[in-house]
């Protein structure tokens, strides 16, 4: 399918992500928004990004900014810089658009992207998924995929520390 302007696949800001999924939306493709620290890339995040992509046509990919990781994750995160995280992720076959943010949380970009799908991985309900009522309270559904077993990137950190 030919892609119109507007609609480029990538690292965006936050003016060019609303175009782009304004176009997106227009052609009747269902929005999907996940979001994390991806400090480390490693096999359990491409998987999930790639079952993420799969409940709907296109995906975002919002990434914690450093500051942020430092405050979740503590002293010594993250390891490679918002900028870097983010050219790994737009790499990926699974990714269509990444753009970054400075909360601690994604409430923010939901508020303003309202995506049609809010999906997690991890053990916990959907009542524990950060902005879920957000996402519920415009009409959007809320999707909590299953954790990849052994594979951590806090757990890929601690392992290269302690050698």
């Amino acid at each position: 399918m030919q892609r119109e302007e507007g609609s480029e696949r990538g690292v965006l800001g936050l003016e060019q992500l609303q175009l782009a999924m304004e176009d997106a939306r227009a052609h009747g493709e269902k929005i999907v928004f996940t979001n994390g620290c991806f400090d480390i890339l490693h096999a359990g995040h491409v998987t999930y990004l790639e079952q993420a992509r799969a409940q709907g046509d296109r995906l975002i990919v919002a990434v914690n900014d450093d500051a942020s990781v430092s405050r979740l994750k503590g002293p010594g995160r993250p390891i490679n810089s918002v900028d870097r995280r983010m050219a790994v992720l737009a790499g990926l076959g699974a990714v269509d658009w990444v753009v970054s943010f400075a909360e601690d949380t994604p409430e923010n970009l939901l508020e303003q992207l309202k995506p049609d799908v809010l999906v997690k991985g991890g053990d916990y309900g959907i009542e524990g998924v950060v902005g879920a009522s957000i996402v519920k309270a415009y009409g959007g559904e809320v999707r909590v995929l299953g954790l990849v077993e052994n594979s951590s990137t806090t757990a890929i950190v601690e392992k290269i520390r302690s050698r």
